[in-house]
C-alpha cells in the first residue's frame, strides 16, 4: 500500500465536507456537481463526497491518448459510484481529436523539455473548458480535485487546468488523510493503491518522478515548514525532500497567490 492511513476522525470530516458541498450548491442556487475522473484517489473521493451530498453529481471521463490503465480505474471507480448512489450520471468526452487538432495549428518549438510541459498544461485547460461546458449546460458546479500538497505546499496543478474550479472540497487535506478518507468510503483498493499520476505526458510518468519526492515525503517536509523547522535541521534524504519542498513552494507561489493587480493611486491616475 501506497503511503499509511492517517488516524483521524473519518466520519466526522466526511459529514462536514459533504453538508459544506450541499450548503454552498444550494445558497449559489446551482442544482449540482461535474467532477473530472481520471482513475486517481483524488477524483475518486471527491466524486463521492458529491455524490453523497444527494444533489446531481455528472462525473466525466476526458482521456487525451491515456493510458489504458488508468482508464480503466476511472470506469471502476464510476461503476462503484453508480452501484451506490442513484444520483451519479457520466459522460465521456473523448478529447484526443480535438487535443492533436490544436497542436497542429500551433507552432512548435527545439526545446523538448518546453515543449511537453507547455502540451502537458494545455491538456489540463482542455479538460477545465470541457468541465465548465457541462457545469454551463447543467446548472452545475465544478469541484476541484487537488489536496492541500498540491494546491497549497508544491503547487502542482495547471493554472486555469486543474487550477480552475469553483470548489475545493479537499484542498485542506493531506494525502494522508485523503488515502484514509477513501478507505473508510469504500473506494476501490485499486485505486488507492496506484501510484499517482497526472496523466497529462502521454506516459507512464509518476506524479513522484515529475515532483523528485512522494507525497508521504513532501507532506512531512509542509508540515516541517509549518512548523518553522529549516535546513539546518535536516540531513540526509530529509534534507534532499525538504529542499525540493521549499523551491516548488517558492518557485509556484504565483499558481496559490491571487493573481497580481496593478493598482493605480489618484496622484498616478489624475
Amino acid at each position: 500500500m501506497a503511503g499509511e492511513y492517517k488516524k483521524i476522525n473519518s466520519e466526522k470530516i466526511i459529514n462536514h465536507i459533504v453538508n459544506w458541498l450541499k450548503t454552498y450548491a444550494e445558497t449559489a442556487r446551482v442544482k449540482g456537481f461535474v467532477v473530472g475522473v481520471s482513475g486517481g484517489i483524488d477524483s475518486a473521493l471527491v466524486s463521492t463526497l458529491c455524490a453523497k451530498t444527494g444533489l446531481p453529481a455528472l462525473c466525466v471521463e476526458m482521456p487525451i491518448h491515456q493510458a489504458s490503465n488508468q482508464v480503466s480505474r476511472g470506469q471502476e471507480h464510476i461503476a462503484f459510484l453508480k452501484n451506490n448512489y442513484s444520483n451519479v450520471t457520466n459522460v465521456v468526452a473523448d478529447l484526443t481529436a480535438t487535443f492533436d487538432l490544436m497542436r497542429q495549428h500551433l507552432p512548435s518549438t527545439d526545446n523538448e523539455a518546453l515543449l511537453h510541459l507547455t502540451l502537458a498544461n494545455t491538456r489540463a485547460r482542455l479538460r477545465m473548458t470541457t468541465l465548465y461546458y457541462f457545469a454551463g449546460i447543467n446548472g452545475f458546479l465544478v469541484a476541484g480535485t487537488g489536496n492541500k500538497v498540491e494546491d497549497f505546499g508544491v503547487g502542482f496543478f495547471t493554472k486555469y487546468g486543474d487550477g480552475g474550479v469553483d470548489v475545493s472540497p479537499i484542498a485542506d487535506l493531506m494525502k494522508s488523510e485523503v488515502r484514509t478518507l477513501a478507505a473508510y468510503l469504500g473506494i476501490t483498493q485499486n485505486i488507492i493503491n496506484a501510484k499517482p499520476t497526472d496523466g497529462l505526458f502521454g506516459d507512464d510518468r509518476s506524479d513522484e518522478d515529475q515532483l523528485g519526492a512522494s507525497y508521504d515525503e513532501l507532506e512531512a517536509a509542509m508540515e516541517a515548514d509549518a512548523a518553522g523547522k529549516t535546513e539546518a535541521d535536516f540531513s540526509g534524504r530529509e534534507l534532499e525532500v525538504f529542499k525540493i519542498y521549499k523551491r516548488l513552494n517558492t518557485t509556484n507561489q504565483h499558481k496559490m497567490n491571487p493573481v497580481p493587480v496593478c493598482e493605480i493611486s489618484d496622484d498616478v491616475r489624475f
